[in-house]
């Protein structure tokens, strides 16, 4: 009778296996969670489904995560329209991490392979345990830099590339007047001009007076002692990260036929056409092949990447208090993972 009663049981322990229901369950893993708009106190540690690739993504096992002031878009109505953001939602477009799985039609990348990506702003999934990429998103790690540095480099190396050169086409031999140099996007543009053979004067506090001239810039402005205006004048390309008066002030320090670039404001067409420049807003696109190069350029220690602050996935809230202050010296980034041996 026993016996019948384990055969039974271990029918039964099969069959529950193969139905519907078993099959339905899927891996979980811990994320940042947005279910409602506000501030940074809604981000919410906890227990969500893994994400399964398309054909055309990877899985990515998260082992770092860069924070970015555009994070917060997740958190507001007015934002998440723009970018399309559905809640919930899982914020976060920096990951560095370890390919899992991949799609079938993927032929770039195989399970294992170290990567970096830059994440659709629409579908975001960076502060997670895993998170998809599709071909265009993401690029091999340098190898030379730890995956927490690869965090802190795809959209604000990215945003300094396609803003120096792809919109305003910098040269070597020129100047380039960089606005909040000490930041995420300031620290890349400074290296990446200078790696492009421009002269670089850069602005940022008196703090980071020094950091400034570790990066390689040619003129190091104190933006609490002297107005940029007076220093810079006559120059090629300006970067603008600030916006407000500071991009009002800055279309006069523009040489005429030069190009002003805006990461955070509506450019002024009277103004450009006031002053005989041109200029963009920016909105910065994923780009593997550009990845690609800016690792290259990490590889040669032509660009080192700034990370001042490394928190657990679970500080989300901290992280974006942080990032919210304007003053963040390079990149925070959000360890999700221990790095391999």
């Amino acid at each position: 009778m026993r016996t019948l009663t384990l055969v039974l049981q271990c029918v039964f322990v099969i069959a529950f296996a193969v139905t519907p229901f078993a099959q339905s369950i899927k891996p979980m893993m811990k994320a940042i969670v947005i279910h409602e708009y506000g501030g940074p106190e809604v981000l919410k540690y906890e227990d969500v489904p893994r994400p399964e690739p398309k054909d055309d993504q990877i899985l990515v096992r998260v082992i770092a995560s860069g924070v970015n002031p555009v994070d917060e878009a997740g958190r507001s109505e007015k934002s998440a329209k723009f970018f399309g953001i559905t809640l919930p939602f899982i914020p976060g477009y920096d990951i560095a991490g370890i390919v899992e799985k991949t799609g079938r039609k993927i032929t770039k990348f195989k399970t294992g392979d170290s990567v970096y990506a830059y994440l659709s702003l629409t579908d975001g999934g960076g502060y997670a345990e895993y998170a998809v990429a599709t071909e265009v998103e993401a690029a091999p790690k340098p190898k030379s830099i730890s995956f927490v540095e690869a965090a802190g480099v795809p959209v604000v190396a990215l945003t300094a590339w396609q803003a120096l050169i792809d919109t305003a086409k910098l040269s070597a031999g020129q100047t380039v007047l960089i606005h909040g140099g000490s930041g995420g996007v300031g620290t890349f543009a400074i290296q990446i001009a200078k790696a492009r053979g421009a002269k670089v004067i850069a602005t940022a506090s008196t703090a980071n007076q020094d950091l400034l001239k570790q990066l390689g810039a040619d003129v190091a402005i104190d933006y609490t002692k002297a107005k940029f205006e007076d220093v810079a004048k006559n120059v090629d390309v300006l970067l603008d990260s600030v916006g407000k008066d500071t991009l009002a002030r800055s279309y006069g320090v523009v040489k005429k036929g030069g190009f002003i670039v805006t990461l955070v404001a509506r450019i002024d067409q009277a103004e450009l056409d006031n002053h005989g420049i041109r200029g963009a807003s920016l909105g910065v696109e994923p780009d593997s092949n550009e990845l690609t190069e800016i690792g290259k350029l990490i590889a040669e220690k032509k660009i080192k990447v700034i990370i001042s602050q490394t928190l657990p996935l679970a500080d989300a809230v901290k992280a974006q208090k942080q990032i919210a202050t304007g003053h963040t010296r390079g990149k925070i980034v959000l360890k999700v993972a221990d790095e391999p041996k």
